[in-house]
Protein backbone atom coordinates (compact mmCIF):
# COMPACT_ATOMS: atom_id res chain seq x y z
CA UNK A 1 0.00 0.00 0.00
CA UNK A 2 1.17 3.54 -0.75
CA UNK A 3 2.74 5.49 2.09
CA UNK A 4 1.08 8.50 3.69
CA UNK A 5 3.14 10.92 1.60
CA UNK A 6 2.24 9.12 -1.63
CA UNK A 7 -1.54 9.33 -1.26
CA UNK A 8 -4.04 12.16 -1.03
CA UNK A 9 -7.68 12.33 -0.09
CA UNK A 10 -9.96 13.30 -2.94
CA UNK A 11 -13.09 15.24 -1.91
CA UNK A 12 -16.38 14.52 -3.67
CA UNK A 13 -18.96 16.11 -1.40
CA UNK A 14 -20.18 16.86 2.09
CA UNK A 15 -23.21 15.16 3.62
CA UNK A 16 -25.21 15.47 6.81
CA UNK A 17 -24.46 13.18 9.73
CA UNK A 18 -21.37 11.91 11.52
CA UNK A 19 -21.97 8.19 10.89
CA UNK A 20 -19.05 6.38 9.27
CA UNK A 21 -20.06 5.08 5.86
CA UNK A 22 -18.41 3.11 3.08
CA UNK A 23 -19.96 3.35 -0.37
CA UNK A 24 -17.73 0.79 -2.05
CA UNK A 25 -15.16 1.02 -4.86
CA UNK A 26 -16.97 3.75 -6.79
CA UNK A 27 -14.26 6.38 -6.76
CA UNK A 28 -11.62 7.69 -9.11
CA UNK A 29 -9.23 4.90 -10.15
CA UNK A 30 -11.52 2.42 -8.39
CA UNK A 31 -10.87 3.81 -4.93
CA UNK A 32 -13.04 2.98 -1.93
CA UNK A 33 -15.39 5.86 -1.21
CA UNK A 34 -16.02 6.53 2.47
CA UNK A 35 -16.67 9.30 4.97
CA UNK A 36 -14.46 11.29 7.29
CA UNK A 37 -16.67 12.88 9.92
CA UNK A 38 -16.60 15.73 12.37
CA UNK A 39 -19.53 16.58 14.63
CA UNK A 40 -22.65 16.45 12.40
CA UNK A 41 -21.10 16.77 8.92
CA UNK A 42 -19.07 14.27 6.90
CA UNK A 43 -16.72 14.61 3.95
CA UNK A 44 -17.00 11.93 1.26
CA UNK A 45 -13.52 10.96 0.05
CA UNK A 46 -11.38 8.31 -1.59
CA UNK A 47 -7.64 7.80 -1.63
CA UNK A 48 -5.77 8.67 -4.82
CA UNK A 49 -2.12 9.21 -5.77
CA UNK A 50 -0.87 12.54 -4.40
CA UNK A 51 -0.65 14.31 -7.75
CA UNK A 52 -2.78 16.61 -9.84
CA UNK A 53 -5.78 14.82 -11.33
CA UNK A 54 -6.56 15.61 -14.95
CA UNK A 55 -10.20 16.28 -15.85
CA UNK A 56 -10.27 13.26 -18.15
CA UNK A 57 -13.56 11.62 -19.02
CA UNK A 58 -13.00 8.58 -16.78
CA UNK A 59 -12.15 10.79 -13.78
CA UNK A 60 -15.08 13.12 -14.35
CA UNK A 61 -17.36 10.13 -14.82
CA UNK A 62 -16.25 8.59 -11.52
CA UNK A 63 -16.67 11.93 -9.72
CA UNK A 64 -20.22 12.34 -11.03
CA UNK A 65 -21.07 8.68 -10.38
CA UNK A 66 -20.26 9.13 -6.70
CA UNK A 67 -22.44 12.24 -6.52
CA UNK A 68 -25.33 10.42 -8.20
CA UNK A 69 -25.04 7.59 -5.70
CA UNK A 70 -25.11 10.08 -2.83
CA UNK A 71 -28.27 11.63 -4.27
CA UNK A 72 -30.12 8.36 -3.70
CA UNK A 73 -30.08 8.84 0.07
CA UNK A 74 -29.99 12.64 0.45
CA UNK A 75 -28.73 15.85 -1.09
CA UNK A 76 -24.93 16.21 -0.93
CA UNK A 77 -22.98 19.43 -1.20
CA UNK A 78 -20.87 18.79 -4.31
CA UNK A 79 -17.19 19.75 -4.34
CA UNK A 80 -15.54 21.04 -7.52
CA UNK A 81 -13.57 18.40 -9.41
CA UNK A 82 -9.92 18.04 -8.45
CA UNK A 83 -9.84 19.06 -4.76
CA UNK A 84 -7.27 17.09 -2.74
CA UNK A 85 -6.32 17.05 0.94
CA UNK A 86 -2.94 15.72 2.04
CA UNK A 87 -4.21 13.72 5.00
CA UNK A 88 -7.31 12.98 7.11
CA UNK A 89 -6.35 15.75 9.53
CA UNK A 90 -6.63 18.30 6.72
CA UNK A 91 -10.09 16.98 5.91
CA UNK A 92 -11.03 17.32 9.57
CA UNK A 93 -9.69 20.87 9.46
CA UNK A 94 -11.99 21.71 6.55
CA UNK A 95 -14.96 20.30 8.45
CA UNK A 96 -14.07 22.32 11.54
CA UNK A 97 -13.17 25.61 9.85
CA UNK A 98 -16.16 25.52 7.48
CA UNK A 99 -18.66 24.08 9.95
CA UNK A 100 -21.09 27.00 9.86
CA UNK A 101 -20.98 27.38 6.09
CA UNK A 102 -21.45 23.65 5.49
CA UNK A 103 -24.39 23.46 7.89
CA UNK A 104 -26.06 26.47 6.26
CA UNK A 105 -25.64 25.02 2.76
CA UNK A 106 -26.82 21.56 3.80
CA UNK A 107 -29.94 23.01 5.36
CA UNK A 108 -30.61 25.07 2.23
CA UNK A 109 -30.49 22.11 -0.18
CA UNK A 110 -31.93 19.42 2.11
CA UNK A 111 -34.47 17.26 0.23
CA UNK A 112 -33.97 19.34 -2.89
CA UNK A 113 -32.48 18.77 -6.33
CA UNK A 114 -31.41 20.67 -9.42
CA UNK A 115 -33.40 20.59 -12.65
CA UNK A 116 -32.01 22.12 -15.85
CA UNK A 117 -34.04 23.68 -18.65
CA UNK A 118 -32.60 24.79 -21.97
CA UNK A 119 -34.74 26.49 -24.59
CA UNK A 120 -33.55 27.14 -28.15
CA UNK A 121 -34.85 28.70 -31.33
CA UNK A 122 -35.21 25.74 -33.70
CA UNK A 123 -34.77 27.71 -36.92
CA UNK A 124 -32.32 27.39 -39.84
CA UNK A 125 -30.99 30.95 -39.56
CA UNK A 126 -31.45 32.97 -36.40
CA UNK A 127 -30.75 36.32 -38.05
CA UNK A 128 -33.35 35.73 -40.79
CA UNK A 129 -35.80 34.56 -38.14
CA UNK A 130 -35.36 37.84 -36.27
CA UNK A 131 -35.73 39.79 -39.51
CA UNK A 132 -39.14 38.15 -39.92
CA UNK A 133 -40.10 38.77 -36.30
CA UNK A 134 -38.90 42.35 -35.91
CA UNK A 135 -40.04 44.97 -38.40
CA UNK A 136 -37.41 47.47 -37.26
CA UNK A 137 -34.59 45.01 -37.92
CA UNK A 138 -35.97 44.19 -41.36
CA UNK A 139 -36.22 47.88 -42.24
CA UNK A 140 -32.63 48.49 -41.09
CA UNK A 141 -31.37 45.46 -43.04
CA UNK A 142 -33.19 46.62 -46.17
CA UNK A 143 -31.94 50.17 -45.76
CA UNK A 144 -28.27 49.22 -45.96
CA UNK A 145 -28.47 46.19 -48.30
CA UNK A 146 -30.99 47.29 -50.91
CA UNK A 147 -28.93 50.25 -52.01
CA UNK A 148 -26.85 49.92 -55.17
CA UNK A 149 -23.62 49.63 -53.20
CA UNK A 150 -21.80 47.40 -50.76
CA UNK A 151 -22.59 48.34 -47.14
CA UNK A 152 -19.72 49.84 -45.21
CA UNK A 153 -18.06 47.95 -42.36
CA UNK A 154 -19.54 50.40 -39.86
CA UNK A 155 -23.04 49.77 -41.24
CA UNK A 156 -22.58 46.00 -40.93
CA UNK A 157 -21.31 46.38 -37.36
CA UNK A 158 -24.23 48.65 -36.48
CA UNK A 159 -26.70 46.13 -37.91
CA UNK A 160 -25.06 43.33 -35.93
CA UNK A 161 -25.25 45.34 -32.73
CA UNK A 162 -28.93 46.08 -33.33
CA UNK A 163 -29.56 42.36 -33.87
CA UNK A 164 -27.77 41.52 -30.61
CA UNK A 165 -29.83 44.08 -28.71
CA UNK A 166 -33.04 42.50 -29.98
CA UNK A 167 -31.66 39.03 -29.23
CA UNK A 168 -30.95 39.91 -25.59
CA UNK A 169 -34.31 41.67 -25.22
CA UNK A 170 -36.18 38.61 -26.51
CA UNK A 171 -34.16 36.31 -24.25
CA UNK A 172 -35.07 38.42 -21.24
CA UNK A 173 -38.72 38.52 -22.28
CA UNK A 174 -39.13 34.78 -22.80
CA UNK A 175 -37.05 33.84 -19.78
CA UNK A 176 -39.31 35.96 -17.59
CA UNK A 177 -42.37 34.24 -19.07
CA UNK A 178 -40.94 30.80 -18.25
CA UNK A 179 -39.84 31.75 -14.73
CA UNK A 180 -43.23 33.27 -13.92
CA UNK A 181 -45.02 30.24 -15.38
CA UNK A 182 -43.02 27.89 -13.15
CA UNK A 183 -42.83 30.03 -10.03
CA UNK A 184 -45.02 27.68 -7.97
CA UNK A 185 -42.74 24.71 -8.78
CA UNK A 186 -39.27 25.81 -7.67
CA UNK A 187 -37.39 27.38 -4.77
CA UNK A 188 -34.65 29.26 -6.63
CA UNK A 189 -33.53 29.77 -10.21
CA UNK A 190 -30.13 30.55 -11.72
CA UNK A 191 -29.66 31.97 -15.20
CA UNK A 192 -26.63 30.58 -17.01
CA UNK A 193 -24.96 32.33 -19.93
CA UNK A 194 -26.29 31.33 -23.34
CA UNK A 195 -23.39 29.75 -25.25
CA UNK A 196 -24.73 30.19 -28.78
CA UNK A 197 -26.98 32.59 -30.63
CA UNK A 198 -29.86 30.15 -31.00
CA UNK A 199 -30.11 29.53 -27.26
CA UNK A 200 -33.02 31.42 -25.70
CA UNK A 201 -32.28 30.48 -22.09
CA UNK A 202 -30.24 28.12 -19.94
CA UNK A 203 -31.81 27.82 -16.49
CA UNK A 204 -31.08 25.81 -13.37
CA UNK A 205 -33.88 25.36 -10.85
CA UNK A 206 -33.68 24.28 -7.22
CA UNK A 207 -36.72 22.05 -6.74
CA UNK A 208 -38.12 20.16 -3.76
CA UNK A 209 -37.83 16.43 -4.34
CA UNK A 210 -41.56 15.94 -3.78
CA UNK A 211 -42.33 18.53 -6.46
CA UNK A 212 -40.52 16.80 -9.32
CA UNK A 213 -43.76 15.76 -11.03
CA UNK A 214 -45.31 19.21 -10.57
CA UNK A 215 -42.20 20.78 -12.09
CA UNK A 216 -42.35 18.41 -15.06
CA UNK A 217 -46.02 19.20 -15.62
CA UNK A 218 -45.20 22.90 -15.36
CA UNK A 219 -42.59 22.58 -18.11
CA UNK A 220 -45.15 21.00 -20.45
CA UNK A 221 -47.72 23.64 -19.57
CA UNK A 222 -45.35 26.53 -20.26
CA UNK A 223 -43.94 24.92 -23.43
CA UNK A 224 -47.46 24.67 -24.87
CA UNK A 225 -47.68 28.46 -24.75
CA UNK A 226 -44.74 28.78 -27.17
CA UNK A 227 -44.70 28.30 -30.93
CA UNK A 228 -43.22 25.15 -32.47
CA UNK A 229 -39.95 26.93 -33.32
CA UNK A 230 -39.05 26.95 -29.61
CA UNK A 231 -37.39 23.74 -28.48
CA UNK A 232 -37.66 22.87 -24.77
CA UNK A 233 -35.10 20.45 -23.32
CA UNK A 234 -35.11 19.73 -19.58
CA UNK A 235 -33.03 17.26 -17.58
CA UNK A 236 -32.53 16.10 -14.01
CA UNK A 237 -32.59 15.54 -11.19
CA UNK A 238 -29.00 16.54 -10.51
CA UNK A 239 -26.87 17.40 -7.50
CA UNK A 240 -27.47 21.15 -6.90
CA UNK A 241 -24.14 22.39 -8.34
CA UNK A 242 -25.61 25.73 -9.38
CA UNK A 243 -26.77 26.54 -5.86
CA UNK A 244 -23.64 25.61 -3.89
CA UNK A 245 -20.67 27.97 -3.69
CA UNK A 246 -18.13 26.49 -1.31
CA UNK A 247 -14.87 28.30 -0.60
CA UNK A 248 -12.69 25.61 0.97
CA UNK A 249 -9.48 26.44 2.80
CA UNK A 250 -7.00 23.56 2.61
Amino acid sequence: MASQTEIAYYLYAFIEGAEEKNFGALGIQGGEVYTISNDMVSAVVSEVPNQRLRPERRNLSAHNHVLNELMKSGTPLPVTFGILADNPEDVQGILTNSKETLNDHLERVRDRMEMVLKVSWNVPNIFEFFVEQHTELREERDRIYLLNREPTQDEKISLGQFFNQLLEADREHYTTIVEEGLQECFIEVRRNKCRDEQRVMDLAFLVDRDQEKEFENGIYRVANEFEDCYNFDYNGPFVPHSFVELQLSL
